[in-house]
């Protein structure tokens, strides 16, 4: 555990701020596609797949980028690191607004990804200012930036609608830059980072670094958060598209209904911090995984057409989940994944705390590969199967994945670190039947 004498309350509370509001920037630019990418959905023809294409490639830079960004953090500060990548990523999204062709877009939307890449950075800095028991809390506030995407949902279309979308994307470009050289300003090196420099050591070794990525612990918390992060991402960004094609909305109203659903999946976060500091992490995994899986079962139900031979002749029926039950059903799924995100990382500064930054590095980026992945798997399903709920229904396989791995998975850690609980009956009215098992065999003994 670092040492956090003489670090007061104000200096974490403007670290935790300074952090915040840079990350929320950052992610409301890398969240950008799901706007602009529909009018450039509409200029150049694209289909489905193109589009899941081109709104996914920041993603994928920015989740490549988290487990380097997580060990430089680790190496030389957060503070550093976080304004460079800020910067860097103003002038990709700038230089985004000038180019034209489908190719070029592509290249420029990888530059744009790298702010995605700033929560690994955020994690390690954030953590450090605070002790185990604050820890839980202080990293749901901060992961509460995700609201960058609700932002971009809701505030993006009126840029596109006004200015078109190289100017949306310019005066993001600039609130980027602005952000980073605020955050410079306003913030400090972090404590542990103070320490090593006053020691005068040297930061590990890279490959040090990566030894915790050897444990298969590490693996099952990336795939936890590759539903509640990379399918929160996805459906940020597929979610548009989904209201103008199924229901047939405006683009504005569409962004706005999307970042319904992003904001509780952001703002929420801080209160699954402090739920996985009361009641543990595993508990809240445990609320999050199947009130998601029911929700995305009732959203996988694709527009259904029934006729039943009844008594008197056929009897018709349709079943459809309307636009209000939708926008009910996607607002709860955003909520309980906001929860997860933040008991995913409640665990890792208590199991890795000095590796923060290389295993919340490849935690994030596995889900937020999630981002990248899902949105081209939703396009290709549509293009492919034709059904518009298809995307629900790979997501309710995939949490019930998680679900069942983390399930069986602690169910062998219960019984491997407590031998008696394997005596125990599994029904209570077979506790008779256990004894009588048990006395007999003693007796033969």
């Amino acid at each position: 555990m670092h040492d956090l004498t003489g670090v007061t309350p104000a200096q974490q509370q403007r670290a935790l701020g300074a952090s915040t509001i840079a990350f929320t920037a950052c992610f409301a630019v890398w969240t950008i596609f799901s706007i602009i990418g529909v009018r450039i959905k509409q200029e150049l023809g694209l289909s489905d797949t193109q589009f899941g294409i081109l709104v996914a490639t920041p993603i994928l830079t920015g989740s490549l980028s988290r487990i380097f960004l997580g060990v430089w953090t680790d190496q030389y500060g957060g503070r550093l690191v976080f304004t460079l990548v800020m910067i860097a990523t103003s002038v990709a999204v700038w230089l985004l607004s000038t180019v034209e062709t489908y190719g070029m877009l592509l290249v420029a939307a990888l530059g744009v990804g790298l702010a995605g890449g700033s929560f690994a950075v955020g994690i390690a800095y954030v953590s450090r200012w605070y002790d185990n028991t604050r820890q839980g809390t202080a990293l749901g506030i901060f992961g509460m930036g995700n609201v960058g995407a609700a932002v971009t949902n809701f505030g993006a279309p009126f840029l596109v609608v006004s200015f078109g979308w190289q100017s949306a994307a310019q005066i993001y470009a600039v609130i980027l830059f602005l952000t980073a050289i605020v955050f410079a300003l306003t913030t400090k090196t972090d404590p542990a980072t103070v320490t090593r420099r006053t020691r005068n050591e040297r930061p590990r070794k890279t490959l040090s670094q990566l030894e915790p990525l050897q444990k298969l612990q590490v693996w099952r918390f990336s795939l936890y958060y590759f539903f509640v992060f990379g399918a929160f991402v996805a459906l940020a960004l597929w979610l548009p598209r989904y209201y103008v094609g199924v229901y047939g909305l405006d683009l504005r109203t569409a962004g706005m209904l999307a970042a319904a659903y992003a904001l509780p999946g952001s703002i929420f976060r801080a209160l699954g911090g402090w739920l996985s500091d009361r009641f543990g992490a595993r508990a809240v995994m445990y609320w999050t995984f199947i009130a998601s899986g029911m929700a995305c079962f009732l959203l996988s139900y694709p527009a259904t057409e029934y006729t039943v031979q009844g008594i008197t002749g056929p009897i018709q029926f349709n079943i459809t989940i309307g636009l209000v039950p939708f926008v009910i059903l996607t607002v709860l799924l955003g909520f309980f994944m906001s929860l997860g995100k933040a008991a995913v990382y409640k665990h890792i500064p208590v199991y890795y705390p000095d590796h923060v930054g290389a295993v919340g590095g490849l935690v994030g980026m596995i889900g937020g590969l999630g981002g990248f992945v899902l949105p081209i798997s939703f396009g290709v399903m549509n293009d492919l199967i034709g059904v518009w709920t298809s995307c629900f229904m790979l997501l309710f396989v995939l949490v019930s994945v998680a679900l069942i791995w983390m399930h069986f998975t602690i169910r062998h850690m219960e019984r491997t670190r407590v031998p008696e609980l394997q005596a125990l009956p599994e029904l209570p009215e077979m506790a008779s039947i256990h004894q009588s098992h048990h006395t007999a065999r003693a007796e033969q003994a």
